[in-house]
């Protein structure tokens, strides 16, 4: 396989990234890729959100700053001594049940700390990009079982979806109001992302996998709930496909864009976990009774059509291929003490480059 470095154009090779968040599950992720393509990589995060810590376990090479981005003062010290080429700003309160508990945080750290970066981005002199990673949730959700395009309504139910559509708000504004052609920003929504290396609370695969490591049956609320699955690494081609557009100068790029699985290939839940059973005989679990559970959507599906057509942008692997990754992930660390990410995301390229997917060439 050629040099990783060549990936995305060639793009990010020496150039200065921050990335916000970069320890939580998507942003370790995104920082193994990215030292891989050559950029020189700052981080600002809150401390490592998990134990395990998939971003401890890795190691990437990054300077770490620990901070919150609703401390706008704190924040504008770091990105200004910085003065990076592009941000990804990924640092958020990312879990919906979380937000029926603490909705001030929720709105507070979505809201204005997407602000905060905006704001403090005007700051760079040297700044080209930035992509601020929202979610599917932010639209305005009326079940009508039609997949979402980038045009449709902001909206959201519970205060995590609402946080993410009032982001999207925020970053328009910028954009409109502040950025002109100077800074090129574009918005990426992408739905339930799966991968080895997170153990946040409340997600389903992780749900499973630490149920089943202390040989307990997982609770599940929703077995009848459709999600876009994904793996990790496929929302992750998609955010730096338009990062390299921007850092190239596209003003069309500066815009908001879809990031999912192919028209067919969302899954409910209990099909997810029968096809971790398979591969995980031993998981077990306990089908909830719904009364007195906090609302969540049971259909989200994105339209990716856009990225499809503008950036020749594909998922690489299905819904089942990513779903059985991500246990296999699991299980070699759990009894290999094994780290797959590294063989992950090479099959991952390679696989691209079979499919001989834009983003490679």
């Amino acid at each position: 396989m050629e040099s990783m470095v060549n990936l995305f154009g060639g793009q990010y090779k020496q150039k200065k990234v921050l990335i916000t968040g970069h320890t939580g599950f998507k942003g370790s992720w995104l920082s193994y890729w990215l030292q891989n393509l050559g950029a020189q990589l700052t981080g600002y995060s809150l401390s490592l959100p998990t134990t395990p810590n998939h971003f401890e376990l890795i190691r990437p090479e990054i300077d770490s700053y620990e901070g919150d981005i609703r401390d706008y003062e704190s924040f504008l010290k770091v990105v200004t001594a910085i003065n990076p080429d592009i941000i990804f700003h990924l640092a958020a309160q990312p879990l919906v049940r979380r937000s029926y508990s603490f909705p001030l945080e929720t709105f507070s750290t979505n809201v204005l700390g997407t602000a905060n970066v905006l704001e403090a981005a005007r700051h760079c002199s040297n700044l080209k990009a930035i992509i601020n990673v929202t979610s599917d949730k932010c639209y305005e959700n009326s079940e009508h079982n039609l997949a979402f395009k980038e045009t449709d309504a902001m909206g959201g139910h519970d205060p995590y979806s609402a946080s993410k559509g009032c982001a999207e708000l925020v970053a328009a504004s910028f954009r409109k109001s502040f950025y002109g052609g100077k800074i090129l920003m574009a918005s990426v929504r992408a739905g339930n992302v799966i991968g080895g290396g997170d153990w946040a609370t409340d997600r389903l695969i992780p749900d499973i996998v630490k149920a089943t490591i202390e040989s307990k049956s997982v609770e599940i609320r929703y077995p009848k709930a459709t999600r876009p699955w994904q793996h990790v690494l496929e929302p992750l081609s998609g955010y730096l496909s338009v990062g390299q557009k921007l850092l190239e100068g596209a003003q069309t790029a500066s815009d908001a864009w879809n990031f999912g699985p192919n028209d067919g290939e969302a899954l409910s839940v209990d099909a997810v976990l029968k096809i971790g059973k398979s591969i995980w005989p031993a998981i077990s679990y306990t089908i909830l009774s719904q009364e007195g559970i906090p609302h969540e959507a049971n259909f989200l599906r994105l339209d990716c059509s856009k990225a499809n057509m503008a950036l020749e942008w594909y998922p690489v692997w299905n819904t089942h291929q990513a779903i059985k990754k991500t246990f296999e992930w699991y299980k070699a660390f759990y009894f290999d003490q094994q780290l797959l990410t590294h063989d992950d995301l090479t099959n991952y390229i390679s696989d691209a480059i079979t499919a001989k997917l834009l983003w490679t060439q």
